[in-house]
């Protein structure tokens, strides 16, 4: 294993996941949990399979994934994370909530996926209202529609249609997402492409979270 040589923990834990896809394969195992090999590649998009295995190894030696062969009929392998890697979520959060500052552009080769959409609203958002009834709202920004579902005083998300959606967003990756996390409001997401249609007042209930980890002021 690389290392840095530096007795300090943040280099420790570089020596770890600091390899190029290395924090991108536990996103998607977080997100997809336990997970064939195709799958895992599927979320990876531009990596190499042969660069992914030897990831995979690497992460399994250092304990932070393990590898189950599943009887038939799904007869392969399936990966998830340890307890070790689990807690690498939190690390996740707070990268991805510091690279929101990053998402004002979108680059015409960028590929995106729902399942990333799908996790935003979760991790960078709170419900303003937590006391209010249920509400659905449907995204449509990529390959496959998400559902974000306000109850019980939290935002739960999930891939697939609802059947009766109070609120329907579809537009460009940029303007769905940049909605949802408050980096753009909604006439300037309708600028870039958006359409909502149904309750515009939820938009008001997903109070994103402050770049410090704190709930942001404001609707």
């Amino acid at each position: 294993m690389r290392t840095y040589g530096q007795y300090c923990s943040i280099a420790r834990a570089l020596d770890v996941v600091g390899d190029r896809w290395t924090l991108l394969m536990v996103r998607e195992l977080l997100l997809q949990g336990p997970c064939r090999f195709t799958d895992l590649k599927k979320g990876l998009p531009g990596i190499a399979a042969n660069l992914l295995s030897a990831r995979l190894r690497e992460l399994e030696a250092a304990g932070l994934i393990t590898r189950e062969d599943a009887p038939p009929p799904v007869a392969t392998a399936l990966y998830a994370l340890s307890e070790d890697g689990l807690a690498l979520e939190p690390v996740l959060k707070a990268l991805g909530l510091w690279g929101l500052r990053l998402m004002t552009t979108e680059r015409p080769d960028d590929t995106f996926r729902a399942q990333w959409l799908a996790y935003a609203p979760a991790w960078f958002a709170t419900d303003a209202d937590p006391g209010a009834g249920p509400a659905v709202i449907q995204v449509v920004a990529s390959d496959e529609p998400a559902v974000i579902e306000l109850r019980d005083g939290g935002i739960h998300t999930r891939l697939g249609r609802a059947t009766d959606p109070d609120l329907v967003l579809d537009g460009p990756p940029r303007a769905v997402l940049g909605l949802l996390t408050g980096v753009v409001g909604l006439e300037a997401a309708v600028g870039l492409g958006l359409s909502a249609h149904g309750r515009h007042d939820l938009l008001t209930r997903l109070r994103p979270v402050a770049q410090d980890g704190t709930r942001a002021r404001g609707g």
